[in-house]
């Protein structure tokens, strides 16, 4: 059901979209770290739903749809704002302009290949990228004017952070090729070779009520 805890912490994601663009509006440092604050706590969330629905065995269709789309909702809404309140350099500009295109490859890619009952395998390398990315946008929300209200003001933040959005770039084009390739071999009818990551897991994760 839409109420059982795993279903509920997905939902918090998308219910946090609204504070952290509240919070990242108001461009006080107090604001800042807020919006940090309130974005790793919600991206914290899409490894304990999984995790619990999977100990729970809380299965359905809802809560695999929900979980996709409040992780897109959450990773687009931070790098719009960061884009839009000029809070990425030109060079942190081109690593969030890939990830926000991948994210939409792997959407298109993820509807057609569901009309097929076939799914794209999640390797430990999206895993890593996903690690990367969510690290990357929380340091980047905090930025270099937060960093002194957590004695962290000499350490050079946004650009921490900016260095982290680019390696999850790096890993975002990596694992986008890997699902284009298998989109393509579906369309094309070719047989799929071994998977790269002999880790792969299915992308069927366990279904939520």
């Amino acid at each position: 059901m839409p109420t059982d805890l795993p279903n509920l912490l997905t939902l918090s994601r998308i219910a946090a979209i609204p504070l952290l663009v509240v919070f990242a509006a108001i461009r006080e440092p107090w604001a800042d770290l807020a919006a940090c604050v309130i974005f790793s706590a919600a991206a914290i969330t899409d490894y304990f739903d999984g995790k619990l629905a999977r100990s729970r065995k809380q299965i359905s269709d809802f809560g695999r749809m929900l979980d996709p789309i409040a992780d897109k909702l959450l990773v687009g809404a931070a790098l719009m704002l960061l884009a839009g309140m000029g809070r990425l350099t030109d060079f942190g500009l081109f690593p969030a302009i890939v990830i926000m295109l991948r994210e939409i490859l792997v959407s298109g890619l993820r509807e057609y290949l569901a009309g097929l009952s076939l799914g794209l395998p999640v390797t430990k390398l999206a895993k890593w990228k996903t690690g990367f990315q969510m690290g990357a946008l929380g340091t980047l929300l905090a930025g270099d004017s937060a960093a002194p209200l957590v004695w962290l003001g000499w350490l050079p933040v946004s650009l921490i952070g900016e260095l982290m959005l680019w390696t999850a770039a790096v890993l975002t084009l990596l694992t986008g090729w890997d699902y284009l390739q298998a989109g393509l071999r579906h369309v094309t009818g070719a047989a799929a070779p071994p998977p790269r990551d002999p880790a792969a897991q299915p992308a069927q994760t366990p279904l939520r009520p």
